[in-house]
């Protein structure tokens, strides 16, 4: 049997009974390293399972699945994925290779940022599309992410930023030599996204272009959510330019222009200054 097993946002107590149970059973525990992660290390996992977890980076989920998957019509052997099992299409796609290939496969499921976010006080039934935003560089600028927060702000509804996140990304030169030499870990803070949305704004604004949201409007930056240490903030998008949430990971939301009143009555206990954050939402 083949198991892909959600394990939640904090730290290694977060998985699920049943999920426990499952990979105390296991013959082998692959462990997703590339699209999230939590507060602890793998060490920490493998004390608390009781079991070896082996890493499974970027390359070994997508050029070599056919390794994770191998003997698991007669062994049984998890899948471990930070959040929830459907959070990425990697895992979706490694799902429908085992099935192809006979292989039986459950999905044990467990909490994701895309539900987790509701602890800022926004509704998740007043969500639209979710966007991700990726580090820029000289040559590759990238602004895709505006026309959809813009689409939601128009159908009044509020924006979930994922932000991006490098690990094992391999240096310009490893591609050019075919040599394995990778890029240090990094992980896109709120500030981070905030100065690349209000560098698209004034890109916008010099092409004599409509903006529908500015760098005065609500942001709401959170960190590490599902931690003991995750954080909120809820500030103008140009305070948050300038903010320092701590260690990864971060999301960033646009919230709506019209917000229910419980929704405020929430938000506000995350502003640092009070008069400012009323005076935002006086303009909505």
């Amino acid at each position: 049997m083949f198991y892909v097993i959600g394990l939640g946002l904090g730290d290694a107590k977060d998985v699920t009974v049943k999920g426990l149970e499952i990979i105390k059973k296991c013959d082998r525990v692959y462990l997703e390293s590339y699209t999230s992660m939590l507060t602890v290390g793998p060490e920490v996992l493998e004390k608390f399972y009781g079991r070896p977890v082996i890493v499974a980076d970027r390359e070994l989920v997508e050029s070599g699945a056919d390794e994770i998957l191998c003997k698991s019509d007669t062994e049984d052997v998890a899948f471990l994925v930070i959040g929830d099992p459907f959070g990425a299409t990697t895992h979706t796609d490694l799902i429908i290779r085992a099935e192809e290939q006979g292989i039986k496969v459950q999905v044990i499921h467990n909490a994701s940022i895309m539900n987790a976010i509701g602890c800022c006080g926004l509704q998740l039934y007043s969500y639209g599309e979710t966007v991700s935003i990726p580090y820029w560089t000289d040559t590759w600028k990238p602004d895709s992410f505006y026309e959809k927060i813009a689409g939601n702000i128009k159908r009044g509804l509020h924006t979930l930023c994922l932000l991006d996140i490098k690990v094992k990304e391999p240096t310009f030169e490893s591609i050019m030599k075919k040599k394995k030499e990778y890029m240090p870990p990094r992980f896109m803070s709120v500030a981070e996204a905030s100065q690349q949305l209000i560098e698209t704004l004034k890109n916008r604004k010099l092409a004599e272009q409509d903006l529908d949201f500015t760098e005065n409007d609500l942001a709401v930056g959170l960190a590490r959510i599902g931690s003991d240490s995750q954080k909120i903030l809820a500030c103008s998008l140009n305070e948050m330019s300038t903010t320092d949430l701590g260690p990864p990971l971060h999301c960033l939301i646009i919230p709506a222009k019209k917000l229910h009143p419980l929704e405020v009555e929430y938000l506000i206990k995350f502003s640092i200054n009070k008069e400012e954050f009323s005076k935002i939402i006086e303009t909505y």
